[in-house]
Order: structure tokens, then C-alpha cells, then sequence
């Protein structure tokens, strides 16, 4: 099965991606392939195969809540490029319309 030119621009408008006429091309060829590919599949015949959810078998990974030792404040402020008392001072990324600096 092919995806139609036109078909393919949706697809790119929707991920807004803007295409030239070779990608174009390019991304209607390659969505018919993995379109092609995947009938392909679905034409397989899967009678008597066991249902795969998890092809490994998970057991619980979590880990018991156990407060460990760790650095004190100081030990950490220490290696900070800049702080101001008690915190890491960090430069502001977002700054908020007319705000004073």
C-alpha cells in the first residue's frame, strides 16, 4: 500500500514539519515501506502463539526507603560556584515582563 503525496504533507503539516519536494518524496517513500512492512506482519499467522505482554520476567524493583548518610550542608555549599547563605545561587533563566532586576 502507498501513501499518496498528499497524504504525506498531512502528515508532515500535523508534525508540523516543513518539507521541500525531495523530502517529500523521501517521506512518502519511507512511510510506504514501514506502511508495506507492517501489513506484511499483520499477515503473519500467530495461531497457537502465546500472548507476549512482557517478554521478561519483572520482578518488584523497588528498594526498601532507608534514610542513608549523606553530605552535611556545608560539605555540599562547599563545591557551589556561588551561594547566598544557606543556598546554591543560580542565574535567573526566566525573567518575568517589566520585572526590577
Amino acid at each position: 500500500m502507498s501513501i499518496s503525496k498528499e497524504e504525506t504533507a498531512h502528515i508532515a503539516e500535523l508534525a508540523r514539519l516543513s518539507l521541500n519536494e525531495s523530502e517529500l518524496a523521501q517521506a512518502q517513500h519511507d512511510l510506504s515501506e514501514i506502511i508495506d512492512y507492517m501489513n506484511k506482519i499483520a499477515g503473519l499467522n500467530t495461531d497457537g502463539v502465546a500472548l507476549t505482554i512482557q517478554p521478561c520476567p519483572v520482578a518488584n524493583v523497588w528498594r526498601e526507603d532507608v534514610v542513608l548518610p549523606s553530605l552535611n550542608r556545608e560539605e555540599v555549599l562547599a563545591n557551589a560556584p556561588d551561594r547566598q547563605g544557606e543556598f546554591f545561587r543560580v542565574p535567573r533563566i526566566i525573567e518575568a515582563e517589566g520585572a526590577d532586576e
